[in-house]
């Protein structure tokens, strides 16, 4: 449990310059911390709280409301299996029965070693393959049981790394340009914008709106 270390803090503070008021950061840093832990930390929330002008609270409050955040920990392979209608009708709730058994744990639940954390997802898009699971989110069906352990064997000897990467990295490759604005063009289109609202609002007359 940490807060950011030095590098993913200087990612933090470059992609807190990116939008107009810290706040809107809020779930790309839950993102960097949940890419360091695997999960957010109490410590990595009240690093990005500091970070934000923000409280711990509602640092925990945006990460609780979204499923790709975790407030706990998790293990390091966070494993969904589709039950939408597709998958349902070729085999899903079966396909959910069998990992439960064969991982040893419900829906919800880790294994004892910490490696799988098995969830029950909606649809994720990838109907023609039903049914599906994902493995922190990297897509994989038709499954059927004996693929699922053949799925969760090749994770845990380190066989998918070069197509999943570790829970909580959503993207491997870093932007290097792309939608980045020079600084000073940052800053010179927000005093144009605050100009026009002063001049928007000086000429509202009084009382109402215009």
């Amino acid at each position: 449990m940490a807060r950011l270390d030095s590098a993913n803090l200087a990612r933090a503070r470059e992609t807190i310059a990116l939008y107009p008021h810290p706040r809107s950061a809020l779930v790309p840093l839950c993102h960097i911390a949940q890419e360091q832990d695997g999960w957010l930390t109490p410590e990595a929330v009240e690093h990005i709280a500091e970070l934000l002008g923000l409280t711990p609270a509602e640092v925990e409050g945006t990460a609780s409301f979204y499923d790709m955040l975790h407030t706990e920990p998790v293990g390091r392979y966070l494993v969904g299996i589709c039950t939408n209608i597709a998958c349902l009708l070729a085999g899903g709730y079966e396909l959910l029965e069998h990992a439960e058994d064969s991982l040893g744990t419900p829906v919800g639940g880790t294994t004892p070693d910490g490696t799988v954390t098995l969830e029950e997802v909606e649809c994720i898009a990838y109907c023609d393959r039903a049914p599906c699971a994902i493995v922190n989110y990297r897509f994989f069906g038709p499954l059927t049981g004996a693929d699922f352990d053949r799925l969760i064997a090749d994770a845990r000897a380190g066989r998918l790394a070069e197509d999943v990467p570790a829970h909580g990295t959503l993207n491997r490759v870093r932007r290097d340009g792309g939608l980045r604005v020079p600084a000073d063009e940052v800053a010179t289109q927000r005093a144009a914008s605050d100009q026009a609202r002063s001049e928007r609002a000086a000429a509202r007359p009084a009382g109402g709106a215009a």
